[in-house]
């Protein structure tokens, strides 16, 4: 009788054991499938995300050429359709955060938006013209529930470095994915800071060229001469690379100037008009600063065609009354506002503004300074678009923030 009792008691605890081991698995089997199905609503998320940002144009669908409020958020270029974006809209996304805008003297209290970091060779937006992080997401109908980031960048990496001065020549080298790329079709075209004896001038020099199989290429400018007087030249460069019908595009400035401190600053002033503000950087250094500024029309085929602008030669004075010049580029065109700049003989500089957000290869992010840094998963979308017929990368990235 007790063998029995003995017999039954450890059946029981077996059964009971099983018993806990069987619900501790459905436990762990019922949080995996939760777990799943919430990270596949922010994948899903994500997609939806990156297929209204390229395959929409928002509302209304020229919002990016206008100042008109937003309706409907999405970055696709009404006129061509497809994966290829708008580089107006583009240039209308505030990417700086508060601690990044930049704030001209001139001007206090009104604040512009740095599209690529890169001072005096960016998109100085006003603030009031650039659509923010919070509004985007309350358009997606994301606001409160996910979190996203927006990062485009170029497909390729040009780059362009200098082996002399004088005679000038520039190494250029072409790179997809880190790879080199032989066999690269370069246009390119230099702004050449001349001098006329008042105000500087801009003397281009264009070409054609391409990549050897180490994927690089040597440009030689010895032709140019530089005229002033510490026999170094001031010069803007852009270049276009193409092969297989994917392309990029490099830059590269060369100022006798200090680097970070070009004297010129271009503001944006009338998004929706085009007018541009030339301005005294107002570092109180720099007295008075000699300009000539053109606009550059970007052809389909990459080639440049100039376009004359008011107040094109000009002076700026630091504190006597003509600390800016307005003028304006052609609202509907994509091209650059190139300036050069002179404070004497020895102090001279360029300047590349793009008007057009994929002209200069620009790379911006746009996540309002949030990260998904303590999230459990975050899902990445990737896309291949146009801008202007140039090659970027659009990356979304998406996350939960209900845990």
């Amino acid at each position: 009788m007790a063998g029995a009792t003995i017999d039954h008691m450890v059946s029981v605890t077996i059964l009971i054991a099983a018993m806990l081991i069987a619900m501790t698995t459905f436990n762990g089997l019922f949080a995996s499938a939760i777990n799943y199905d919430r990270n596949r609503q922010v994948a899903n998320k994500a997609v939806d995300i990156m297929n209204t940002i390229c395959l929409s144009p928002g509302n209304p669908v020229d919002w990016g050429e206008t100042n008109t409020p937003v309706l409907g958020f999405g970055l696709q270029d009404p006129e061509t359709g497809g994966y290829n974006l708008s580089p107006y809209s583009i240039m209308r996304l505030r990417t700086s955060i508060d601690s990044e805008l930049v704030e001209y003297p001139m001007m206090p209290g009104v604040f512009f938006n740095n599209l690529t970091g890169n001072f005096g060779n960016g998109i100085l937006a006003p603030i009031g013209d650039c659509i923010n992080y919070t509004d985007a997401a309350k358009l997606l109908g994301v606001d409160g529930s996910y979190g996203f980031s927006i990062d485009i960048k170029p497909t390729l990496d040009v780059t362009v470095s200098s082996i002399s001065q004088n005679p000038l020549k520039l190494d250029v080298s072409v790179k997809g994915s880190g790879i080199p790329l032989s066999g690269a079709t370069l246009d390119y075209c230099l702004f050449y800071t001349g001098n006329n004896g008042t105000f500087p001038m801009i003397v281009p020099y264009s070409g054609v060229a391409q990549t050897n199989a180490s994927g690089s290429v040597e440009l030689d400018f010895s032709v140019i001469k530089a005229d002033y007087n510490d026999n170094t030249p001031a010069y803007s460069i852009l270049i276009y690379a193409n092969l297989g019908g994917i392309t990029g595009v490099g830059y590269h400035t060369h100022r006798t100037t200090d680097m970070n401190k070009p004297y010129i600053i271009p503001l944006i002033y009338d998004y929706d008009e085009g007018e541009i503000l030339i301005a005294h950087n107002w570092d109180g250094e720099t007295p008075e600063v000699k300009y000539y500024a053109t606009f550059y029309i970007l052809t389909p085929d990459f080639k440049f065609q100039q376009l004359p602008i008011s107040n094109s030669t000009e002076h700026l004075n630091y504190g006597k009354g003509f600390p800016f010049w307005k003028t304006q580029l052609p609202a509907s065109e994509v091209g650059v506002l190139v300036i050069s700049y002179k404070k004497s003989a020895q102090e001279i500089g360029s300047i590349i503004m793009p008007w057009g957000g994929g002209v200069l290869g620009l790379h911006p992010s746009f996540s309002g300074g949030i990260a998904p840094s303590g999230y459990s998963f975050v899902a990445t979308e990737l896309r291949q678009v146009n801008i202007n017929g140039i090659s970027y990368q659009v990356k979304v990235s998406t996350w939960s923030l209900r845990g």
